[in-house]
């Protein structure tokens, strides 16, 4: 199989009902005629997705968007595009939906196509973040910074990004009140959530904020490996679980019973049982479960032979 184009993106850009839903009518008729397969939200606050297909087919998808989109003239207003490939199909389906927010933070005060922090492009974070005075803060999910992160940055723990303003007031204000006037720089995985994080931390008054434009897969893309100050596997949201500097598929698995990547020697450990238990859920569901994940896994592998 020839390689397939893999394009995250996202948009903050305001969407009437009208647009939203004429959107959302074009585009499972674009995808399906260009052989293209993934994911689309679409909210008032804008677009954000990842797509996979022929080049051809994903680039139409793309074009399609910036056209349907009224980005404005604002420095920040544009469609943001992360592009990798891959050897075989990373989604099962392609789906456009309707959601509150492109990215679920839970308050609508904030709006990022009003406010946001300063953006970085990847060639310029190294010098950014290898200063002392720069905190360094991982917007991610627990699970993702697990497997990679960049060197020294703060993982606040969270399990969504719903809890990302209770840690700002609980614990990173008060730290920034210990330890002095610091500039803050954000990243995540593809830019949207750091790009949103920074528009809560200027609306609440944190001071100086900086967010990693495009996130990790841009840097990846654009910054030499021997240059990188990134360390481990990169998670995403498709069927290859985790991604390399090369932008390639890692050593991480999905455990199909919990959803969280399985390291190689997570897997090696004698928990763990493909399809149906990982060290992160071996106590967290009944045998019924177990046993129903166990016959989905036998179903899998007997399609894969097929």
């Amino acid at each position: 199989m020839s390689r397939l184009l893999v394009a995250a993106f996202y948009a903050f850009t305001s969407l009437n009902d009208m647009r939203r839903e004429a959107l959302l009518d074009a585009l499972p008729t674009l995808a399906r005629e260009g052989g293209v397969l993934g994911s689309v939200l679409v909210a008032p606050e804008g677009v954000n997705g990842t797509i996979s297909g022929p080049e051809a087919g994903v680039d139409a998808v793309l074009q399609h968007l910036r056209g349907s989109l009224d980005l404005g003239d604002h420095h920040y207003a544009r469609l943001e595009v992360k592009r990798s490939w891959a050897h075989q199909p990373v989604f099962r389906r392609f789906k456009a939906r309707r959601k509150k927010e492109i990215v679920t933070i839970g308050m609508g005060s904030v709006d990022p196509s009003a406010s946001v922090g300063r953006y970085v492009e990847p060639d310029d974070w190294n010098a950014l973040v290898d200063d002392p005075d720069t905190l360094v803060i991982d917007t991610r999910n627990s699970y993702e910074t697990s497997i990679g992160t960049f060197a020294g940055a703060i993982d606040p723990g969270t399990d969504s990004f719903r809890e990302f303003p209770q840690w700002a007031e609980q614990t990173l204000r008060p730290m920034l009140e210990q330890q002095g006037s610091k500039r803050i720089a954000m990243f995540c995985t593809g830019g949207i959530r750091c790009e949103k994080a920074s528009s809560y931390l200027q609306q609440e008054g944190f001071g100086e904020v900086h967010h990693l434009r495009g996130g990790i897969l841009k840097y990846l893309e654009q910054v030499p490996e021997e240059q990188s100050r990134w360390q481990g596997e990169c998670f995403v949201f498709d069927q290859r679980v985790a991604l390399n500097h090369r932008l390639e598929p890692g050593e991480h698995r999905l455990c199909h019973a919990c959803g969280l990547p399985v390291s190689p020697q997570q897997r090696a450990l004698p928990s763990y049982i493909k399809g149906v238990q990982c060290v992160h859920c071996v106590d967290r569901f009944t045998d019924a479960d177990r046993d129903r994940f166990a016959m989905r896994q036998r179903q899998m592998d007997r399609q894969q032979l097929s």
